[in-house]
C-alpha cells in the first residue's frame, strides 16, 4: 500500500509553529513513528505553502499513483475552491486531516471548503489524525461511497 500524506501551508513549522494548538512534534518525527507502526506501507510526504503546487501533486499521483492521500490542506481548507475541484476529479481516494479541532477555534474555519471532496475529514486528534487517516486506507473505510 502506498499513502502520501499532503501537508499545506505553515505546516512545515510543526514542532515550532503554535506548539499549544500544534503540538511540540515535528512531521519528521511524526512520519519516522507511523513508518515504524505501519511498515507494510509505503509513506511519503510532501508539503508546500503554494496553493497551485498542492495541486500539482494530488493532480501527479490522484490517478493511481497512490491508494490515498492523507491530506492537511491548512488554511487552504478554508479558501480554495481550487483544491475542491482537483481533489473531486481524482480517482485516488482523500481523506481530510486537521490536528486541531477546527470547530473549536474561529469561526472562519468551522467550514471547510474541501470536505465535501473528500472520503472522509479527521480532526482534532493532534498530530494522531494522520495515523488515524493512515488506518482510514487499511481498514477500507475509504472504499466506501
Amino acid at each position: 500500500m502506498k499513502i502520501l500524506i499532503i501537508n499545506g501551508p505553515n505546516l512545515n513549522l510543526l514542532g515550532q509553529r503554535e506548539p499549544g494548538i500544534y503540538g511540540k512534534e515535528s512531521m519528521e518525527a511524526c512520519l519516522e513513528a507511523l513508518r515504524g507502526r505501519y511498515p507494510d506501507v509505503e509513506l511519503t510526504c510532501y508539503q508546500s505553502n503554494v496553493e497551485g503546487e498542492l495541486i500539482n501533486k494530488l493532480q501527479e499521483v490522484g490517478f493511481g499513483g497512490v491508494d490515498g492521500v492523507v491530506l492537511n490542506a491548512g488554511a487552504y481548507t478554508h479558501t480554495s475552491v481550487a483544491l475542491h475541484d482537483c481533489i473531486r476529479s481524482l480517482t485516488v481516494p482523500v481523506v481530510e486531516v486537521h490536528i486541531s479541532n477546527v470547530h473549536r477555534r474561529e469561526e472562519f474555519r468551522h467550514h471547510s471548503l474541501i470536505s465535501s471532496a473528500c472520503r472522509g475529514v479527521i480532526c482534532g486528534f493532534g498530530m494522531d489524525s494522520y495515523r488515524l487517516g493512515i488506518e482510514s486506507f487499511r481498514s477500507k473505510a475509504c472504499g466506501a461511497e
